[in-house]
């Protein structure tokens, strides 16, 4: 198998307490594996400046900032301030990770509403597209991006339904899918990831989380990225470097900025 050039990874935690080790190796590797951009997302105030030291630092690497829902429990308003300033003053490629987590309890579904919003309204004044956070909300982020419409960008770590899909794409959205798919029991998203239409498919690791079935639970790396594509192009039955050209040109579109990568 001969990994294609250029693969995008548009959704890398490359800053987390995981890397501290190794950050600079891992990157390298995913390099060396055919990764030629990394999408760092930050997800609260406290580590814009990891992410954009991340990004500074080493090749390959562009940022995003944003508030994660899970994080907005211990944010404060003045955080969104801080977050258009660093829009405004660092290289940024989107609005996020932001969006809405009912899967983990207790959530505050009004506050998480309340840090979604106004960061749509951020995205929508500085022409950013966003990185989205839907888990077990794929409807009330719907309802909140018909209200307060942005330039697009990427549903993370997809996992709704076709329904659900299809009004994401209605919307400018591209889809994200990693790890999840190689596992066989994971028929749902599997069935979805071969069917989308190719144009609304992006590629991602979510590393150091949502491993791949191979590794057993242990931590991702942006270096899974080819063989997380391989397992896609043969769900969707067609060649390796068709996938990855597509999904690349895709991550583009959806993220004007990576542009040049």
């Amino acid at each position: 198998m001969i990994d294609p050039p250029g693969l995008i990874d548009t959704h890398c935690h490359l800053d987390a307490a995981e890397f501290d080790a190794d950050r600079e190796a891992v990157a390298a590797e995913a390099r060396s594996a055919g990764v030629g951009t990394m999408v760092v997302p930050a997800v609260a105030r406290d580590n814009f400046d990891a992410v954009a030291a991340v990004c500074r630092d080493i090749p390959g690497c562009v940022a995003a900032f944003g508030i994660h829902p899970l994080r907005v429990d211990r944010a404060l308003e003045q955080d969104l301030e801080a977050l258009r300033r660093k829009l405004r003053s660092d290289p940024a490629v989107a609005v996020g990770e932001i969006g809405l987590d009912f899967f983990v309890l207790p959530h505050d579904v009004a506050r998480q509403t309340f840090f979604l919003v106004e960061q749509l309204k951020i995205a929508r004044e500085l022409g950013l597209p966003v990185l989205l956070h839907v888990r077990r909300a794929a409807d009330a982020v719907l309802k909140q991006l018909r209200l307060t419409p942005v330039p697009g960008g990427v549903a993370h770590a997809f996992n709704g339904s076709r329904q659900q899909a299809d009004e994401f794409i209605k919307l400018g959205f591209k889809l994200g899918f990693g790890g999840t798919l190689t596992a066989p029991r994971a028929t749902r998203i599997r069935e979805l990831a071969a069917t989308l239409p190719l144009d609304a498919i992006v590629l991602e690791t979510d590393a150091p989380d949502i491993p791949p079935a191979w590794l057993n639970r242990g931590r991702n790396t942006p270096g899974e990225l080819p063989r997380i594509a391989a397992t896609l192009a043969e769900l969707r039955r067609i060649t390796l470097e068709r996938l990855g050209q597509a999904t690349s040109a895709n991550a583009r579109a959806a993220l004007p900025r990576l542009a040049g990568s």
